[in-house]
């Protein structure tokens, strides 16, 4: 669906068992856990833009076939398993800045986040040996490129001389590189398992929230050439920012990039024409 087809094919090269499918499949789920030991769940239809256009695709995969996933795992005596969840879950924050933590209130303002909340507590409630991770808000270079998430979108917007329009610039948002996201499970993978089941952890660095005016000043700190407008609005559906102590104190992980690292990084990749067109529709998952 994502167009991930070179992820693939490297994945096959480096020796890795790949079968593909369709995660609402149930006799799909059963062969692939059979002989698992752990099971991390990233399939879903991700971000609230797809998730509105077609909210009972996105239930059926995000909700039906995620319930269905871990009860198989359940049953088949998975020793771990790992949900992708997200810090929109917060949703609004009567006091965004003062971070949130992982026993804060949760108010998700967007089907996405309903969902991923709605799994948390199934798998929370019903299944001992869960870890639920809230990542912040992904950016940064990978295999399969994203320009729709917001690190990385205005980065190639005034990389390329366009006008970048940012609305709500006062609300804040943690943000962590997608390639510390993939560290995180694997150092949830490696701990002992009475470290982190049943658990919740907030993946990302708490010095790494941001306003969207913050991003906007270190990007145009590496390519001044770009236009910015900014937009009033007195309210944004999400606001909030995220304490990230409980993943340092309980399992050592801190991330190793910051943003303006990333944001070189990502100018870096669009100066070499690393993926052809960056504003192709491959690159997104909101077109």
């Amino acid at each position: 669906m994502y167009g991930q087809r070179q992820v693939a094919e490297a994945l096959i090269g480096d020796g890795i068992e790949l079968i593909e499918g369709d995660v609402r499949d149930e006799t799909m789920q059963d062969r692939l856990l059979e002989e698992s030991d752990s099971l991390v769940h990233l399939a879903a239809i991700v971000g609230d833009p797809a998730c509105s256009r077609d909210p009972e695709l996105a239930t059926a995969v995000n909700v039906d076939a995620s319930r269905e996933l871990f009860a198989a795992a359940r049953r088949l005596g998975v020793q771990r398993s790992i949900f992708a969840s997200t810090c929109s879950n917060y949703g609004r924050m009567s006091d965004p800045t003062d971070p949130i933590d992982e026993e804060g209130v949760l108010a998700p303002v967007s089907l996405y986040a309903e969902q991923k909340v709605e799994i948390e507590k199934q798998l929370l409630d019903t299944d001992g040996g869960g870890t639920c991770l809230r990542f912040a808000t992904l950016y940064g270079v990978a295999p399969r490129m994203r320009f729709d998430l917001t690190v990385n979108e205005f980065t190639r917007e005034l990389w390329a001389g366009r006008e970048l329009e940012v609305f709500g610039e006062l609300f804040w948002r943690p943000y962590v590189h997608v390639g510390d996201a993939a560290r995180a499970i694997g150092c949830v993978l490696e701990a002992p398992l009475g470290a982190v089941a049943g658990e919740v952890f907030n993946v990302g660095s708490t010095a790494e929230n941001y306003r969207k005016l913050d991003l906007v000043e270190i990007i145009a700190a590496r390519v001044p050439d770009g236009e910015v407008r900014f937009v009033p609005r007195d309210e944004d559906p999400r606001d909030y920012k995220v304490s990230f102590e409980k993943i340092r104190e309980r399992l050592d992980f801190q991330p190793r990039m910051r943003v303006p690292g990333g944001v070189g990084e990502i100018v870096a990749s669009l100066d070499s024409k690393r993926f052809g067109d960056p504003f192709a529709a491959a690159l997104t998952n909101t077109a």
